[in-house]
């Protein structure tokens, strides 16, 4: 094995410039015991395991983060993937850095329903533990971000996969903890893998732009000698724009690289926020200011703690460029967020968990996503991490930081439940508006509230936009309209077993209801029945949640046909139909899925007898049944109900409308792969608005499958709606 002696050094190097001597030997013992838990595993690269432990480190170690986070980043992925226990750690290296590594390690040992489950138990697990300490995530994000930088070694399908995840989940996650560093080289190198064309488009044209280097250089000159004529100490440096940033600009609002105004920028770093806006009226001498294009985030810090004085200024040649003014301080916090706030507030000595003012949203999104399933909580939370915030100010001058497309009742309970319970309407900036309008940047937003008011709606389960918001609709309805929430949760399971055409009866089996409650988290099968009616679980899942307890002990519930009783005595083929359909009174039939419908298992179908094709299956509310009902022809309809074979698959066409950006279709086709449905045709036109509907024919399991994709890939950035088609 080679000799990593020289790596471990130089990390120990980096420690010891901020660190304890004392705590040398306790990251010399975690490497080796790294070393001697990975000796014989390789990477994907062939490269020796270790190297990619001590790469971690170094970058946690560049975060001045101390011996424990260091030591956990050694060890990492011993527990996960070497015979070492959390256990072994925490006698060899202490409860502090096994406490990190077990916030680290995946969930491997539990058997989960879908792939989406795993994800969100994973994430749920590693949220959990960044509540409690911060440096788990930090720690994370460092591993992240060494494996995006070593994707060379995966296999393609994988690495699109591992990109789309990073860029979903992690880089946002970067920004809401304002560790700028991470957040762009992740975008960065993930962009290369996601859309290699609109990346290589967007260097051309930065490489073509080259020249402008001089321009700044001399600007930058120009600046440093007026400061020192003031006698203000700073450093005037260049700062690159990401790519990504770019990319997003450029494809998200159809512009070109010239109407970027920040494309060239100017950082200048002071000591004192005095000296921050003494050094922006010098820059307005100089250059003429863009109107419209100030930014002050150190009066209004962004909820990353990320502060600096942005402006847009004009030069005497016509170029425009940025001005970014902050003190050293705002500086290491831009580049390192939350490690530099932990490291300032904590020193070396204790952990920063999320009870603190600038990490509550991590406590908060727990708690708005304990009743979520898989796909709502990966959905809510992608939503709840995405960058993109809105600034509204209450009347009183408050600020309040929301996700984009959030609405006045999302304002509402971010202010206080209670506001949002005896919310009657809204005024923006002193006019009345919708209920639901869509916030936008420095309004002014007053609720409106009335003691006599009945509470939130259930309407506004599916009009609100943040997890919180509908976390809160939820737990009024579940604690004042109990007795409601049974009466309306019993009868929307009815109507789910009607649909799904099984006895009324399945309701009845205690046992099995009282079991899927437990398994769903519900303490009884009453609370399971009341969270169907407030809407903290659908009448699917806690159906299909029942159906599988029941067949675990024996007792499935068979569906049960309205005329069975009728046809008892008709002959019933001893396996189950290759097509998946049982036609009432016919032993033996040849039968076709309408196209115009495309029906799956789960649809209440009916079907048509044609002239010379057998029977045709439609979906019951397909426009084509109703002309055939009006047009006199309903003795050719016939009763059919489901029997579909184990493992069979069923075709079906959805249609995305999207604002067409490079990359929509790999990102829509890389959810439809991770969900494990095939795709057997896609076709595409341009629709109004820049906008692009997308054709997809997929084989899927039944209609919860089909509706579980549209529900992921509505989720897709830039997708403005999703609805079955016909072929």
């Amino acid at each position: 094995m080679e000799n990593f002696t020289a790596d471990i050094d130089r990390i120990v190097s980096k420690y010891l410039k901020y660190g304890k001597p004392s705590e040398e030997a306790s990251i010399r013992k975690a490497f080796a015991i790294a070393s001697e838990a990975h000796r014989d595993q390789k990477r994907k690269s062939g490269e020796p395991y270790i190297v990619h432990p001590l790469a971690v480190a170094e970058l946690v170690a560049d975060m001045s983060m101390d011996a424990e986070s260091i030591n956990a980043a050694l060890l990492h992925d011993t527990v996960e993937d070497t015979p070492l226990t959390l256990k072994d750690l925490e006698r060899e290296v202490g409860p502090g850095t096994a406490m990190l590594v077990d916030g680290l390690t995946k969930l491997d040992n539990i058997q989960y329903s879908s792939k989406e489950e795993e994800e969100m138990e994973n994430l749920r697990k590693m949220f959990l533990a960044m509540a409690r300490d911060i440096r788990v995530i930090v720690i994370k994000l460092a591993d992240r971000l060494h494996n995006v930088r070593t994707l060379e070694g995966m296999r393609e399908g994988r690495r699109r996969e591992y990109a789309l995840e990073t860029m979903e989940i992690y880089a946002p996650i970067a920004h809401r903890l304002g560790i700028m560093r991470i957040e762009h080289e992740m975008e960065d190198r993930c962009l290369r893998y996601l859309d290699p064309i609109g990346y290589q488009e967007i260097l051309d044209g930065l490489e073509s732009r080259k020249a402008n280097d001089d321009f700044l250089a001399s600007v930058r000159n120009r600046i440093t000698e007026v400061l020192k004529a003031e006698r203000i100490p700073c450093k005037v440096e260049s700062r690159e724009k990401n790519i990504y940033s770019i990319y997003r600009k450029l494809f998200e609002q159809n512009r070109v690289l010239d109407d970027i105004y920040d494309l060239y920028a100017l950082r200048i770093i002071v000591d004192t926020k005095t000296d921050c806006y003494n050094v922006l009226g010098l820059i307005h001498d100089m250059y003429k200011p863009v109107p419209g294009r100030f930014k002050d985030y150190i009066s209004t810090p962004k909820p990353n703690m990320y502060q600096s004085l942005h402006t847009t200024v004009i030069s005497r040649e016509g170029v425009t460029f940025e001005v970014q003014i902050r003190t050293w301080d705002m500086h290491y916090v831009a580049e390192y967020g939350v490690a530099a706030h932990w490291k300032y507030k904590y020193g070396l000595k204790g952990s920063m968990s999320a009870d603190d003012e600038k990490l509550a949203w991590i406590r908060r999104l727990m708690e708005s996503q304990q009743d979520s399933d898989a796909d709502d909580f990966i959905h809510n939370m992608k939503f709840d991490l995405f960058d993109d915030d809105v600034y509204v100010f209450t009347p009183k001058g408050d600020v309040i930081n929301l996700p984009a497309g959030a609405n006045t009742i999302d304002l509402a309970y971010a202010i206080h439940s209670a506001i949002g319970n005896r919310m009657v309407g809204a005024k923006v900036n002193g006019r009345m508006v919708p209920i639901d309008y869509t916030l936008k940047n420095g309004e002014v937003c007053e609720i409106l509230t009335a003691n006599s008011s009945k509470g939130p709606s259930r309407d506004w389960l599916s009009v609100v936009k943040t997890s919180e918001a509908r976390s809160k609709i939820r737990q009024w309805f579940k604690k004042e309209k109990r007795e409601e929430n049974i009466a309306l949760g019993r009868e929307m399971l009815l109507q789910e077993i009607k649909k799904q055409k099984y006895s009324p009866s399945i309701l009845d089996e205690a046992e099995a209801v009282e079991a899927a409650a437990k398994k769903l988290s519900y303490r009884t099968a009453e609370d399971l029945i009341a969270g169907v009616g407030y809407g903290g679980i659908t009448s699917l899942r806690a159906l299909n949640r029942i159906r599988e307890e029941l067949s675990e002990s024996s007792q499935t519930a068979e569906p049960v046909n309205p005329v069975e009783a009728v046809m008892e005595k008709t002959a019933h083929p001893k396996e189950p139909p290759s097509s998946g359909i049982i036609v009432e009174g016919i032993a033996s039939c040849l039968v076709k899925f309408a196209k115009c419908c495309t029906p799956v298992p789960g649809d209440d179908i009916v079907g048509f007898v044609t002239r010379g094709y057998g029977v045709s299956v439609h979906r019951r509310d397909c426009k084509n049944v109703e002309k055939l009902l009006n047009g006199g022809e309903a003795e050719r309809l016939v009763g059919v109900r489901w029997h579909v074979p184990p493992n069979a698959t069923f075709p079906a066409s959805i249609c995305v409308t999207a604002v067409d950006r490079f990359g929509l279709l790999a990102d829509i086709a890389n959810i439809i792969a991770n969900m494990r449905v095939a795709i057997s045709g896609m076709n595409a036109k341009a629709a109004q608005n820049s906008c692009v509907d997308l054709y997809f024919a997929v084989n899927v399991s039944d209609r919860e499958q089909l509706e579980s994709v549209m529900k992921r890939i509505n989720a897709v950035r830039s997708v403005v709606e999703v609805k079955r088609n016909a072929f």
